[in-house]
């Protein structure tokens, strides 16, 4: 029974599906690393339950070697015996041949008990080599399920990370666009292209009024001259020379109204 029921749980957890376990499972990587543990814990009873089994097996076999020694040497005895008999009988001393007859009998008897508990054992024997067989297949079975369950585990707590970091990208990427450090330059460099704007506004501004500055120094310089040919005018002279010819005079006389 024992060993039936170590048959039964290997090939039952042999025969788990992990991707349905997986598919159930609320946190698959919790699942997966429990499992791992199950197993290892199953496969480490498991192979100290076929340790024993195949120690039990070693043993039956080991006595039913012996059996058949036994028995080979109960019928060496005995045909050792028979022809010491014969020779005794051949010699006519009745007496040591019926004596040697009976230590061939007695060595046959053991013979046939030596065979008869060999020949019980095979049957147990083979049942018990059959068992093994099956226990180290499903050994190896769990070690193989064992190995996928690991694989597994890796490859999910692999994309579990990958997916974090992604999510983590994904996130930094999000709080960017609520927090754009070139929307702050953006705000910086207009603020000094106002300046800008400023500056050129203010010089602008110093420019004109430094024109029409210069503009009222023109137009008073008219003024000045038409006052000048104004008075000319009044004193008799020519309205049409310049400041410098008035001041000049000429060496000849000029005409002059009324004479």
């Amino acid at each position: 029974m024992v060993k039936q029921s170590i048959f039964g749980r290997i090939a039952q957890l042999a025969k788990a599906n992990i991707n349905s376990l997986l598919d159930q499972a609320e946190d698959p990587q919790k699942m997966l690393d429990q499992m791992v543990r199950d197993y290892t814990n199953s496969i480490a009873e498991a192979e100290s339950a076929v340790a024993q089994t195949i120690g039990n097996l070693r043993m039956l076999q080991e006595d039913y070697k012996e059996d058949l020694d036994n028995a080979r040497n109960w019928g060496n005895k005995a045909l050792a015996a028979s022809k010491k008999a014969d020779e005794y009988r051949n010699a006519g001393d009745t007496v040591d041949a019926e004596k040697f007859d009976n230590l061939a009998k007695v060595a046959i008897q053991r013979q046939m008990t030596a065979e008869n508990e060999a020949r019980g054992a095979e049957p147990t024997i083979g049942s018990q080599e059959e068992i093994v067989e099956k226990l180290k297949t499903g050994l190896n079975q769990m070690k193989g399920k064992l190995n996928e369950l690991t694989s597994k585990r890796d490859e999910l707590i692999a994309r579990s990370r990958t997916a974090q970091a992604q999510q983590q990208v994904h996130d930094a990427v999000k709080n960017i666009d609520f927090m754009d450090p070139t929307s702050e330059v953006g705000r910086f460099e207009e603020k000094i292209r106002r300046e800008e704007a400023r500056v050129l506004g203010q010089a602008e501004l110093a420019n004109s009024s430094l024109d029409s500055q210069f503009e009222s120094l023109e137009d008073l310089g008219e003024q000045t001259e038409v006052e000048a040919r104004l008075a000319a005018l009044k004193s008799g002279g020519s309205s049409g020379r310049t400041p410098s010819a008035i001041g000049q005079g000429s060496d000849t006389d000029e005409y002059q109204p009324g004479q």
